[in-house]
């Protein structure tokens, strides 16, 4: 399954140990993670301000994610959703990466259900899904 996580399950994962970060780790292991480069800017900059990491545990954590991802999309695709700009970029590189799944904790993302063919899920979701073996 090829899986893009938001901004806010990527930063949740490395905020602390909990389903994030095992979701993050089973998507690793048995799946096929995205990411975009906009998903990149925002992880950066709420693991800076938010958690206010240091500048080299941040390069870490996004170069960890990058690297470990099958794909960083660099250009998304415009998206016909109601939604602000920023994510209307985080979708549209979802779906410019052709991912099966969106996870995001979003109320307002998870509202839209899907973007056909894109799934859009909250974390327990997901793992449920992937717990069960399906897709």
């Amino acid at each position: 399954m090829r899986v893009f996580l938001d901004t806010n399950v990527l930063v949740s994962a490395f905020a602390s140990r909990g389903l994030c970060a095992d979701l993050l780790e089973l998507v690793l292991l048995e799946h096929d993670l995205l990411t975009g480069r906009h998903v990149l800017r925002e992880l950066a900059k709420a693991l800076r301000e938010k958690l206010r990491l240091p500048a080299t545990r941040v390069a870490e954590i996004v170069e960890f994610v990058s690297g470990d991802a099958v794909q960083v999309v660099q250009m998304p695709v415009a998206v016909r959703a109601r939604v602000d700009r920023d994510d209307a970029l985080v979708l549209g590189e979802a779906v410019a990466g052709r991912a099966d799944v969106f996870v995001t904790g979003d109320g307002g993302l998870l509202s839209l259900r899907s973007l056909d063919p894109l799934r859009i899920v909250a974390p327990r979701q997901l793992w449920e899904i992937l717990r069960r073996g399906g897709e």
